[in-house]
């Protein structure tokens, strides 16, 4: 915890102010208190410079939502936590939106204080700066950059509220890993979590996934199967890449986020659950508006509050520490001794600008690990060579000189899979699903080739399909 750190108290009960600060004193914060937003305003002006302000949201005058608001603007970078004796999901989201660090109900205990000022400006074991946050097997959160631990800290606020969240930001970046967070540390943290990913169901299976069946409601269906929203009641429920979702069923879910309820296919009966629902996708939101593709009233519905995923290249203080959590998390699911990252190795993956972000990062240390050759790890991650020593954009080479025979068929097979590919999207006008079906191949693998080719950085030149 960090000691002597000053805090300014704002509350207009005299009652309430004295027994905050008798907690805060109690543990050598300098406390400095005023009793009116408009009095703290002033000390701002006259050169306070607090490391926190805790502030009341009921107050004559001037409330704590507009005392926050002209707080940033005077201080961009003042740590503000709310007082609030009403827990006003509303005014939660506002204060969120006005760059609220976090929002306290009164009354609190001494406990609930301590571990809201350390997330906020601690160091201890409950600040998170850099440290691994652990959510289930294999998944954990790493909050190093400034960017991710603003995340962190609104994934923590929003988690007590709720409502809807909408995760934004390319494929790869940790959407379903913020999920997880948000849900472990929300009050449903006991209940069940379950991933629905809209694209890899097919999109005549996705409702009845969703929602259950009765018997008789289409060929094969025998029994009665419960859909993952029954299965996940009083829990949260994460809808992947959910701009995948048929308009029809886009609906349908809208009126779940309304009413809570819905009816399986085949029966007339409704039924209630309370199912917090998160929604993940890295689709362009105005265009997939413009073109139909996501209901704008199920897009306001569920964009209560966003949270955007940064990709790794704009975070590459977590590169080291993501290398070396995953490599010792591979090591033992492999059964292998963990390989050294040496200092020039670590370099060549900060100099990498990671367009599969995390996804992409982990299949690269997995391919190290079992493979054990830094140096091959090395040329990886350099960029390939066209025919005249320049990049290609699809990463695939084709200068003979750049590795000998196996690495000129390699490069040749590279370069007839990404003309094939090409050319079945603009067969397509780039609707990757149907693309996909006449290549014969997974939708998840052509996305991942779309990726590995480059070839997505084309599509701005052509109009995207609603299915796209």
């Amino acid at each position: 915890m960090k000691q002597s750190a000053k805090i300014l108290l704002v509350d207009d009960e005299p009652g309430m102010l004295r027994y905050i600060k008798t907690l805060l004193e109690v543990d050598d914060y300098k406390v400095e208190t005023a009793t009116t937003g408009e009095e703290a305003l002033k000390r701002l002006e006259k050169g306070l410079q607090p490391d926190l302000v805790l502030l009341d949201v009921l107050m004559p005058g001037i409330d704590g939502l507009q005392t926050l608001e002209q707080m940033r603007q005077m201080q961009p970078s003042v740590k503000v936590v709310m007082l609030s004796c009403v827990n006003d999901t509303r005014k939660v989201v506002q204060a969120m939106r006005l760059g609220a660090q976090d929002y306290l109900t009164k009354p609190f205990q001494k406990a609930e204080l301590d571990s809201v000022i350390d997330l906020s400006i601690g160091q201890g074991k409950q600040s998170f700066g850099g440290e691994v946050e652990e959510l289930a097997d294999d998944v954990f959160f790493i909050a190093a950059s400034a960017s991710m631990r603003k995340i962190r800290s609104q994934a923590a606020l929003v988690a007590n509220v709720d409502i809807p969240v909408l995760l934004l930001g390319e494929s790869g970046t940790g959407k379903e890993v913020l999920a997880r967070l948000i849900h472990k540390l929300s009050p449903r943290a006991h209940r069940t979590f379950l991933k629905v990913n809209c694209a890899a169901v097919p999109a005549d299976l996705l409702e009845s996934e969703l929602f259950g069946y009765e018997p008789g409601a289409f060929t094969g269906a025998t029994h009665a199967k419960p859909g993952k929203f029954e299965l996940c009641n009083k829990g949260t429920i994460l809808l992947d890449e959910i701009g995948e979702m048929p308009p029809l069923l886009q609906a349908k879910l809208l009126h779940v986020l309304q009413d809570q309820s819905f009816s399986r296919l085949g029966s007339r009966s409704v039924i209630k659950v309370d199912v917090r629902i998160l929604a993940a996708t890295n689709i362009n939101i105005p265009e997939a508006l413009a073109t139909k593709r996501l209901r704008e009233d199920l897009y306001y519905r569920l964009n209560a509050f966003t949270l955007h995923l940064p990709p790794l290249r704009d975070r590459k203080e977590e590169i080291p520490i993501l290398l070396k959590h995953s490599m010792a998390r591979m090591s033992e699911r492999y059964a292998r001794p963990p390989l050294p990252l040496s200092p020039a190795l670590l370099q060549a993956c900060n100099d990498h600008s990671w367009p599969g972000n995390l996804r992409e990062l982990n299949n690269f240390l997995k391919r190290y690990l079992i493979l054990g050759d830094e140096n091959q790890a090395m040329t990886e991650l350099l960029p390939k060579n066209d025919g005249n020593g320049g990049a290609r954009a699809d990463g695939t080479g084709r200068g003979p000189e750049s590795g000998g025979l196996k690495s000129l068929a390699r490069s040749a097979k590279d370069e007839a899979e990404a003309q094939a590919i090409t050319q079945a999207l603009e067969q397509t006008n780039w609707n990757r699903k149907q693309a996909a079906a006449i290549l014969q191949i997974s939708y998840k693998a052509l996305l991942y080739k779309i990726r590995q080719y480059g070839i997505a950085e084309a599509k701005s030149h052509h109009k995207l399909s609603a299915g796209a």
